[in-house]
């Protein structure tokens, strides 16, 4: 009877080993995948950042650009309402000679 509980306890404990062996392997594994995934992480942060700077930078651009559109038509407005009045200036002089 003694002989069947050592030789069960010895299953036991082997049985036990191999499952710390397994777990120890999973701990590995998912060690390795947690270091993959924190890197990946942090390289999609570093890149999102990049992205918010590219963006500000762009709209800035896009800021200034429709600054410069919108002073530019009013310099052709102005231009163009000066040009009709110097095409006035000129028909009147002609129609006085």
């Amino acid at each position: 009877d003694a002989n069947r509980q050592i030789s069960e306890y010895k299953f036991k404990l082997s049985k036990a080993e191999q499952d710390i062996t397994t777990l120890e392997q999973n701990i590995g594994r998912l060690e390795g995948q947690v270091a993959r995934y924190k890197s990946a992480a942090e390289n999609a942060e570093k890149v999102e950042d990049e992205l918010k700077a590219e963006k500000r930078k762009l709209q800035r651009e896009l800021r200034t650009a429709l600054d410069k559109i919108e002073e530019m038509e009013m310099t052709n407005s102005h231009l163009m309402k000066r040009l009709e009045k110097m095409k006035a200036n000129r028909t009147a002089l002609l129609s006085q000679q």
